[in-house]
């Protein structure tokens, strides 16, 4: 398996300091655990000051990504203790022993983290685009284990249908393709700077240089921290196959969307329709951003996830 060293620098190599604050560095404890057998590398950002509003959040990042991504929205929550996990198979956690990397599988894994870690159900969860399905699907069988549910660019509706149901197909046959080809050729393909580069173009919306580069060069780094070409492939199935819809309705716990104004991935009408399933939800539609919130604009969804939390305390 491939790791990528994180525990000295919890912004990245590739992260200019201008983009996180001072206090980031101070707040950080790296640590890993044995979950059913496998390595799990995880992130705790403690609380600058404990308060009554002080809540312990479990982060689950995206397809692909790893703790690095959420980073920032974590440094704009100080009052909170953020833990952020590597996904099984994914950055510096090893893949699941003997089991396919699933939907299902990836909730058992929250499971036995949070009883690993004594995370009870005053626990608020929080799930980006993949982390999305993988979350609500958890809380949709476990409906007192958390509160509430916060979904960051929320997988509203089914990939494999719609507009953009052709490029999921041709997505598959791209992964299917790499993971049949021999082992070199395949992780030179998957790993290929040349794809990495037009996706990370595609998605950031951000007219600033700076912020731009920025996002390229986290996508460079970390984007292909994966264990192996089976459990990607197995994790990109997952992740074309399930939504948040699936589950609306058995989300009674309150749920908050973050949305992005110019999602193409997530758009934003599928929003609305999956606001309008859930029975508790509330929708925050952030201006001029796409997929990638928690990169582009942390300073708006931090502020969104406080005022939520203020309103559903423990």
């Amino acid at each position: 398996m491939e790791k990528v060293d994180t525990a000295h620098s919890p912004d990245g190599a590739q992260a200019p300091h201008q983009f996180f604050s001072e206090s980031l560095p101070g707040r950080t404890v790296a640590a890993d655990i044995d979950v059913d057998g496998s390595t799990v590398a995880y992130w705790t950002y403690e609380p600058v000051n404990v308060n009554p509003t002080t809540r312990t959040i479990l982060v689950i990042h995206g397809f692909r990504g790893d703790h690095h991504g959420l980073l920032r929205v974590a440094d704009q929550l100080p009052e909170m203790r953020i833990i952020m996990p590597d996904l099984p198979a994914f950055g510096s956690s090893d893949p699941f022993v003997d089991d396919e990397h699933t939907v299902e599988r990836y909730g058992r894994f929250i499971s036995s983290f949070m009883a690993a870690l004594g995370l009870g159900p005053k626990t608020v969860l929080l799930g980006h685009s993949f982390g999305s399905i993988v979350t609500s699907h958890f809380a949709a069988a476990h409906p007192r284990a958390i509160y509430p549910l916060i979904l960051i660019n929320p997988i509203a509706a089914p990939a494999l249908e719609g507009p953009k149901g052709i490029m999921t197909k041709l997505a598959v046959l791209y992964y299917q393709a790499s993971a049949k080809l021999p082992r070199r050729v395949g992780l030179a393909v998957l790993r290929n700077r040349a794809i990495v580069r037009v996706m990370s173009i595609t998605m950031a919306k951000t007219k600033d240089k700076a912020l731009r580069r920025f996002i390229h060069g986290q996508h460079d780094a970390y984007f292909s921290a994966f264990s192996d070409r089976k459990s990607l492939l197995e994790s990109f199935k997952a992740s074309v196959s399930g939504n948040v819809a699936d589950v609306a309705e058995q989300l009674t716990l309150p749920v908050l969307l973050i949305a992005g104004e110019k999602d193409e991935i997530a758009t934003l009408p599928n929003q609305h329709k999956l606001m309008e399933r859930l029975p508790d939800a509330t929708l925050e539609v952030i201006p001029g951003v796409g997929h990638l919130i928690h990169y582009e604009t942390p300073v708006p969804a931090a502020a969104a996830i406080r005022t939520f939390l203020e309103e559903h305390p423990a």
